[in-house]
């Protein structure tokens, strides 16, 4: 078992950036919050030995993907963002309908916009930490504005 403040270092550390990307991904803050635990218990349960900071942070990504997709699962409806979710993550009115936008997107194109715009990751970054070629990345994300742009459209212009 580890003890607390090596806990709250990597909490402290990813703890944000994991949050938004599970709410995003997840739409229930609830929900969010389980999937970076299930995240954290993973990391000090198999005690990875990562090459670089990058290199942790991706793991730590690609496990909360995971957790993340495993909680979809058990999903039936579509997920609906409550005004709890959009206060945690937004700042303002336009940012809140941008975020409501892209929950409704397909998870494939809401992992990489997110990755990309929210957290900042390069292309090949996100190749690497979601296992798909750059290409991949490229196009899911050029697909995902494409779609994003209509739902915005549609819904509040």
């Amino acid at each position: 078992m580890q003890d607390n403040s090596a806990v709250e270092k990597i909490i402290e550390k990813y703890g944000d950036m994991l949050y938004r990307l599970c709410l995003i991904m997840l739409c229930v803050p609830a929900d969010a919050e389980d999937a970076v635990q299930e995240t954290v218990i993973a990391y000090f349960r198999k005690a990875p030995d990562f090459t670089d900071p990058e290199h942790e942070k991706a793991w730590l990504i690609t496990v909360a993907r995971n957790k993340c997709r495993s909680m979809q699962r058990f999903r039936r409806n579509h997920p609906v963002l409550s005004d709890e979710v959009l206060e945690t993550v937004v700042q303002s009115e336009e940012d809140s309908r941008v975020i409501e936008a892209l929950s409704e997107l397909p998870e494939k194109f809401r992992l990489v916009l997110t990755l990309h715009y929210i957290e900042g990751f390069k292309v090949n970054e996100i190749a690497k930490m979601t296992g798909r070629t750059s290409s991949a990345v490229k196009m899911q994300l050029a697909k995902g504005r494409e779609l994003l742009g209509k739902k915005y459209k549609e819904e509040y212009l």
